[in-house]
């Protein structure tokens, strides 16, 4: 097991290439299941989730090829339905491969989720949309069984009683074989969704209304091959933006979609950073190049996480890092899980004022932080811990980073090539 040591105090300075994003990729991956050709994937970042996924298809019978950033995958040869407890308890999304099982083969063998332990995230919406359309859903030993009615999935009109993002998706890929419309309700907007929908549409799946509150999917009969390139990761994009808040730093992150970003950048620049947009070397590619310039002295913000387009709650813990040295108090609210306040007290380990109030946190602005051992707990609770230590006083030990390399490419490395000093050593 590894840990990172940071010396705190660099100020970071230089351009950073965004990964490709880790919360698009994993459906689009799994979305090769809908079709009997082969699937090619560019731009996938190289992340322990990923290589989670791949051999889970590999267990299944599913020929994987990764040259890179390029994912060739060629479903032809499935052997197997089932998905075991080994390999699904490493990451909560593998769930996704539940919906385009059950539609393609009329039948999935799925083991309840794991994944970071940031709160209970039941499954229950994606199983109730299935059921709506035909299928007949049993928990046992737990394990998820699910069978399709004779003839295949039907088409429904599926109200979510939340816009969970893994189950809108699900939904979206169980009802492009379907027979007939779906119709999903009170779906989630991220921009992974509308990225999914554009994928599936290459392949021939016939979707309408994706990024708004209600989708319609008009279920085909097959679908055909993929080649796709993924876009931005937004979140990554956003801790570089903490990243660069928190040292004083000026980056340029390359080819990133600040419109996807939701409020992120409004909250960083309401805190005092400079954020500008420039135009990447290929105007006419929809990408942009972001310069993010922290400010001397940081101000304090409120935030409530919400769905998008609010707050995101995979930002809520490196913003919380950048409020530790602000001035003034912020007011940060969780109100999507409720376990996700477990970075608080390394926080305090490292000298940052933060009392809790049920799902609320108050942060009263310190001079410095002081480095300190502290351990991650999930993957956005280590960045939160690095970008703390980025900025302490002295030396920053950070255990567990297995959460870290869930959801970060080689985050050392990049940071070493902005200045910082950061090393991998064994734990």
């Amino acid at each position: 097991m590894d840990k990172l040591v940071i010396e705190g105090g660099y100020r970071l300075q230089g351009d950073v290439n965004i990964s490709g994003s880790k919360n698009a990729s994993l459906p689009i991956l799994a979305a090769s299941l809908l079709t009997n050709e082969q699937c090619h994937i560019k731009n996938v970042p190289e992340l322990d989730d990923v290589i989670t996924l791949s051999t889970l298809f590999q267990h299944m019978g599913i020929l994987v090829k990764v040259e890179g950033n390029d994912v060739i995958l060629d479903t032809r040869q499935i052997s197997s339905v089932e998905v075991t407890y080994d390999i699904v308890r490493k990451m909560r999304a593998s769930v996704l491969v539940l919906g385009p099982l059950l539609a393609r083969f009329g039948r999935a063998r799925v083991s309840l989720p794991g994944g970071c332990a940031i709160g209970a995230r039941p499954i229950d919406i994606h199983l109730k949309g299935l059921e709506a359309m035909g299928a007949k859903i049993k928990l046992e030993h737990g394990y998820v069984e699910a069978l399709a009615p004779a003839g295949g999935l039907y088409g429904a009109r599926i109200v979510c009683g939340l816009p969970s993002v893994t189950a809108t998706e699900n939904l979206m890929m169980a009802a492009c074989l379907a027979r007939g419309i779906t119709v999903i309700e009170n779906a989630a907007l991220e921009p992974e969704i509308v990225e999914l929908a554009e994928a599936l549409k290459k392949m021939g799946a016939k979707i309408k209304g994706a990024g708004s509150e209600k989708i319609e999917i008009e279920g085909q009969d097959y679908l055909d091959s993929l080649v796709h390139t993924v876009g931005p990761d937004r979140i990554e994009i956003g801790t570089f933006i903490a990243m660069a808040a928190i040292t004083e730093g000026d980056m340029v992150l390359r080819r990133v979609k600040p419109e996807q970003l939701g409020s992120i950048i409004e909250h960083f620049r309401k805190a005092g950073c400079n954020i500008t947009e420039l135009n990447s070397n290929d105007v006419n590619d929809g990408y942009k190049d972001l310069r993010v310039q922290g400010p001397e002295k940081l101000k304090a913000v409120d935030i409530s996480t919400a769905p998008y387009p609010g707050f995101a709650t995979d930002m809520q813990a490196q913003l919380m890092a950048c409020m530790t040295v602000a001035e003034g108090i912020s007011h940060i609210e969780e109100t999507i899980f409720e376990n996700r306040f477990m970075h608080v007290l390394e926080l305090i380990r490292m000298g940052a004022d933060i009392s809790m109030h049920s799902n609320m946190a108050v942060v009263t602005g310190v001079k410095n932080l002081s480095g300190a051992p502290v351990m991650a707990t999930d993957l956005r609770a280590s960045a939160s811990l690095v970008i703390a230590a980025l900025k302490a006083e002295g030396r920053s030990e950070i255990l567990r980073i297995y959460h870290l390399d869930r959801g970060y490419v080689r985050l050392e490395e990049r940071l070493q090539s902005l200045g910082a000093k950061v090393f991998r050593e064994k734990q």
